[in-house]
């Protein structure tokens, strides 16, 4: 993996700076998700289950991503980690994780923990190209990957019964891509897809068993609130360190805030 943010990927090819150079990244790299199952069973004590987020500071243009390693056994936090990035990359449906990948792979290098599988908050084939986050990240580490979305992006599927495991296909005409997955009773569903080395069962699975408690997984919990602590800490040094001319010269050739 890669800290660079703005120019290397994992593999350290050119980072791309236009939207038809990003889209043939993800038409390169797709046909190497892999959908064999490498993750472990869900609740198997002692592996390790990472959830990576990221959050904006639009106004210095930086993007701060967090990674948080749970026991998959307990859900008990044993690592966490935070990076912070100039926003490589502007915003374009599809193209996200070129904007969030960089911070990403940062926060992961620094969490000391190889995780055995990480849920995104996100998208993996559940994408226009069948390349989102989930699958890029995947395939750019060789970790057992989810995607985990609030939405259904561009895709349909019917009805979700009331009950806690209750799903739908997520389809794209008629190719299923993923599932609206009821985490809940009486809970709007979460939208599960894979992202590399893993089937959508053991995606739907691990979902259901890190959201025992809220609609959302624990590791996207975690992660979700520690990216946003991490910008609230960023920008208080940044208004600090705007009063100190010296202070604001080493962040900046430093590339943080």
């Amino acid at each position: 993996m890669s800290g660079s943010a703005h120019t290397s990927d994992a593999r350290g090819a050119a980072w791309p700076a236009t939207e038809a150079e990003a889209r043939a990244v993800q038409e390169q790299l797709r046909p190497r998700v892999e959908l064999a199952d490498r993750a472990p069973a869900p609740g198997t004590p002692g592996t390790v289950l990472a959830g990576v987020d990221v959050a904006y500071d639009d106004t210095h243009d930086v993007v701060a991503a967090a990674a948080v390693a749970l026991d998959g056994g307990t859900h008990e936090v044993v690592a966490r980690a935070t990076a912070y990035a100039r926003v490589p990359f502007p915003y374009v449906p599809g193209l996200l994780a070129f904007r969030e990948l960089p911070a990403v792979l940062d926060a992961l290098e620094r969490l000391g923990r190889v995780p055995d599988l990480v849920v995104c908050d996100g998208y993996g084939l559940a994408h226009p190209r069948r390349f989102g986050l989930a699958s890029h990240l995947g395939v750019l580490t060789g970790l057992a990957t989810v995607g985990v979305a609030k939405t259904p992006f561009v895709f349909r599927h019917g009805p979700v019964g009331a009950a806690r495991g209750d799903s739908a296909p997520l389809l794209d005409g008629t190719e299923e891509v993923g599932r609206a997955l009821r985490t809940r009773e009486g809970v709007r569903p979460v939208f599960v897809s894979v992202g590399h080395r893993v089937s959508l069962d053991s995606a739907c699975a691990h979902t259901l068993s890190l959201a025992r408690r809220y609609r959302l997984p624990e590791t996207t919990r975690r992660a979700d609130a520690l990216c946003r602590e991490a910008l609230r800490e960023a920008a208080t040094r940044q208004t600090g360190e705007s009063r100190s001319p010296g202070e604001e010269g080493r962040a900046a050739a430093t590339g943080r805030p």
